[in-house]
Parts: C-alpha cells; sequence; structure tokens
C-alpha cells in the first residue's frame, strides 16, 4: 500500500493528513475563523524600533503587533544577515518608526507571541521558490543524486535573465523537464508583477498576497510520485482541486478522488483516533514499553520507558529494543504532533556504546522523510540526545486544545486535604481581625465531604478556639482550589 493524502473539508474547517501504508504521518488544520498566516505578504507600518534587541514591531492588521529581527530585513545589494556571514547593520539604521514596509510572515503567532516577518520576500509555485530581492539559484537538499542537482540547476539558469532574482528548485522539480520548468517560471514573473502593481494603492495592514487554502496547499507542497491517491469528501473543493491540479500539476489530476463512502473520511486507516491519540501525554509502543512527552514554553521533553516489556534475554538487549522502537515512534509523533523548537530526548541509558550509536542512527534515519528542517545534536554528557525541528505553525495540541480552566495549564491541582488546610488558615487570619457570629466556607463539593468527614474532629477544635461556629455550603460551580470564608 502506497501513500495517500486525506482532505476533509466542512465549513468551519479544513484537515488534511498524508498516511503511509495505512499509518498516520502528518496533520495539517485549517480553521475559518483562523487561518495560517505563514507565506502571507503584507504592507505594513513600523510601530517600534528596539536597539537593545536589534527588532522591530511592525503593525500588519493582527490582533498583536508582529515581530521583524535585523537579520531578516534585506539589505541593499541582495545580501541578507541570516545568509550571509556579515555584520548586521543596526536596526535604527534600517527601520524608523513609521515607515511603511512590505514583509511576510515567517512564523504563526504562537502562544503569547506575534507573528515573525521578514523582508525577504519569497513566492512559491510547484516546482520553484521565487526571491526577487536575492541571486542565484539554490537546490532543495532533498534532491541527493547531484547529476540531476546539476542538470535542474543549469536548465534554470539557461532561462534566466541577469538579474532576475533568486531561486531555489524545490523537491518536486526532481525529474520534471525544461518545459515545466519555464512555464512555473513565466507564472511566478507574471505573480510577481501584479503584486507589485497592487502595493501601490494597499493601506497598511492589508494583505498584499495570501498564500492558497489548505487543501490546494496540501496538492502543491504535499504531493509526489509516491502518493498514490488523494482523496476529498466535499465536491466543491474536489471540483477546485481539480481546476488546479489541470492548470500546474497535471500529473496529479489522474489522483484525486471524490470520496463518496458512508462511513466519514478519516474513519479510513483510523485516522481520527490516531490524531486523538496524538493529544495525548502518553504513547505505548508494541513491545510494551511508553513514551511520555511534555510540552512547555522552552522546548518539548520525550522520556522512554520500557513500562511492561520485559525482554528474554538480559536487561541491556531489553533497554536496547525498547529504545529501538521508541527512536522510530519519536520520529513520527513529531510529525504528527507538529512539535518543534528544542527536543530533548530521554532514552534509557545504554551501557555498550555500539547501542547507543544504533539508536541514534535509527532516528536520524526515521527523520529523513520529515519535511521540516532539523539537527540532531548526538547525545549530551547527561546522555540526552538533543535535537532541533524548525517551527513555523502551531503544534496539533496548541491548535486542537485549551489550558485546562481548573489546573490553568499545570497539568495537576492542590489535594483536597492541601485546600482544606488552606481553609483553616483563612479562618483563623479572619477570626483575629474581624469581628462576626458564625463563618460559612463556600467551596467545591469533595471538600465539603472531607471538612464533613475526616476533619470534622480538626474543625470541632477550630470552634472551640476561635470561640465561633462554622457552617458549610457546597458551590456545585466552584474548582477544587476555590473556596470562600464569609463572615455571618
Amino acid at each position: 500500500m502506497s501513500s495517500e493524502i486525506l482532505i476533509n473539508v466542512t465549513p468551519s474547517e479544513t484537515r488534511a493528513v498524508v498516511v503511509d501504508k495505512g499509518v498516520l504521518q502528518e496533520v495539517f488544520i485549517e480553521r475559518t475563523e483562523y487561518r495560517g498566516l505563514v507565506g502571507n505578504i503584507y504592507k505594513g507600518k513600523v510601530c517600534r524600533v528596539l536597539p537593545g534587541m536589534q527588532a522591530a514591531f511592525v503593525e500588519i492588521g493582527l490582533a498583536r503587533a508582529a515581530f521583524l529581527h535585523a537579520s531578516d530585513i534585506s539589505i541593499p545589494g541582495g545580501q541578507t544577515g541570516d545568509l550571509q556571514e556579515i555584520e548586521v547593520p543596526s536596526i535604527s539604521t534600517l527601520l524608523r518608526e513609521g515607515q511603511e514596509i512590505v514583509v511576510q510572515v515567517i512564523k504563526d503567532p504562537m502562544g503569547s507571541k506575534g507573528a515573525r516577518l521578514t523582508t525577504q520576500l519569497s513566492v512559491s509555485s510547484r516546482y520553484l521558490v521565487y526571491m526577487p530581492d536575492t541571486q542565484g539559484v539554490g537546490v532543495s537538499l532533498k534532491i541527493e543524486d547531484e547529476p540531476e542537482r546539476d542538470r535542474l540547476k543549469n536548465t534554470l539558469m539557461s532561462q534566466l535573465e541577469s538579474e532576475a532574482g533568486g531561486y531555489i528548485l524545490r523537491t518536486a522539480a526532481e525529474g520534471v523537464t525544461e518545459t515545466e520548468l519555464l512555464a512555473d517560471l513565466q507564472f511566478l514573473h507574471r505573480l510577481w508583477a501584479k503584486l507589485m502593481d497592487r502595493k501601490t494603492t494597499l493601506k497598511c495592514g492589508d494583505p498584499l498576497y495570501e498564500d492558497l487554502p489548505l487543501a490546494l496547499r496540501a496538492l502543491r507542497d504535499l504531493f509526489s510520485p509516491e502518493i498514490e491517491k488523494i482523496r476529498i469528501d466535499s465536491k466543491e473543493t474536489y471540483d477546485k482541486a481539480i481546476k488546479f491540479a489541470e492548470g500546474f500539476m497535471p500529473e496529479c489530476a489522474s489522483r484525486i478522488e471524490h470520496y463518496k463512502e458512508g462511513a466519514p473520511l478519516f474513519d479510513l486507516f483510523s485516522v481520527e483516533q490516531e490524531i486523538q491519540k496524538a493529544l495525548e501525554r502518553k504513547v505505548l509502543l508494541k513491545s510494551g514499553g511508553y513514551l511520555i512527552f511534555d510540552q512547555t514554553e522552552a522546548m518539548t521533553t520525550v522520556d522512554v520507558n520500557t513500562g511492561g516489556f520485559v525482554g528474554h534475554k538480559n536487561l541491556e538487549e531489553t533497554i536496547f529494543k525498547t529504545n529501538l522502537e521508541a527512536a522510530k515512534a519519536i520520529a513520527r509523533q513529531l510529525r504528527v504532533r507538529n512539535l518543534g523548537g528544542i527536543i530533548i530526548l530521554d532514552f534509557i541509558d545504554m551501557e555498550e556504546v555500539e547501542h547507543r550509536d544504533q539508536v541514534l542512527e535509527t532516528l536520524e534515519k526515521a527523520m529523513m522523510s520529515d519535511r521540516a528542517r532539523h539537527n540532531i545534536c548526538g547525545v549530551s554528557e547527561l546522555g540526552l540526545v538533543e535535537m532541533t525541528r524548525k517551527r513555523s505553525r502551531e503544534s496539533l495540541g496548541h491548535v486542537m486544545c485549551a489550558p485546562c480552566p481548573t489546573c490553568e495549564g499545570k497539568g495537576y491541582t492542590k489535594s483536597i486535604e492541601t485546600v482544606c488546610y488552606e481553609i483553616f488558615r483563612e479562618i483563623l487570619r479572619e477570626a483575629k481581625q474581624y469581628e462576626t457570629s458564625q463563618f460559612l466556607v463556600l467551596a467545591s463539593q469533595d471538600v465539603i465531604d472531607r471538612l464533613n468527614d475526616d476533619d470534622s474532629t480538626y474543625i470541632a477544635e477550630l470552634e472551640q478556639f476561635i470561640g465561633k461556629p462554622i457552617a458549610f455550603q457546597p458551590e456545585f460551580q466552584y474548582g477544587r482550589e476555590q473556596f470562600n470564608v464569609v463572615l455571618m
């Protein structure tokens, strides 16, 4: 069984997934009320310049001002701070407050952070990325065949005029003809000319260019010769996909199907259940071991445990087999959950150096199919594997979930015992400060039950100590940690 792309469309949400040999590999979600912004180009206005941070904040019509670092600003001559080993000028010499500027989103807003911007603009087609402010031709690192890399580069350069901007040949360009490359090139030049014409009439905060909706973007970015079918459960979206494919990706059009079966599309290959599992902290391994994923603001940690796997030979062999299985599972989970930034992997300690090398090699091999740029740094002195993975959009958990209103995102709440003792202290505090005939405690039902049962002796002693009666009233809308001590 080959790979498939499944696209589920509802009025409020579009979801696209990649399934390989019946196993979920990647998930993309776009909601009508909030579409991803990566790739969009805006006419913005600089609202603050921060020399101490070598950065500026730019208004582009979003709820929060977006962030632009000096290294992401095009420098005259087609040079950029990120791509060239040159000293980046002071932000104060590059921008001023109130200045109008054309910028592109390279990272969606995440949590409390605004979008990340660049002035190094680019627009994409099926085979090419066009960067008008830079020079030269690059080839995707995922095209590994050197003769093919040279052929593509030479083919494109023969079609370019002098000072025609910079280009990157995408992975999908492998094996395409000169005619197909030329058609893509002409499309990008026409698109860019239209954008430049529109730029003069736009107001600050208006979008100059918006990337394709998810369904069409999935065709452009996810399709490859290995994709056997593309199933779409919306007739309207199917028609748009066929029209798009016939115009830009004719080799893809014959593989697009309108899914009309009775069962929901994401019930195929248990995709819906796999998405739900990807929201859980614990991931079970077939051997009986398990992984624990903890995502924080600073980094993501993954802990590997043997669990119920006892092996058949000795402890070292059991640990080695668990770590090998975990390495493959971690690579897949990072893709499905779209986890990025700093990632720390805590494999079970292995004594044999050969085993450690094999686990690292297995992880690197499993990560090779990941579309996101990543870097595995090896094993640290503490025995941890450190790696990074590019983060350009929110993780699956952040898209689909919100912080728990009870624990406020901590992942735990105070015990009933702790809350009861806090109530005792609050009663003592108020008894010293105020005159009253009685105290009334408002709290959740489970806290009131403990006060009336297990802590009844303490309550009697407290009433005797303060010389006032204490009454209790359950409040069903209260969380465990909420309570009030009322003077009666």
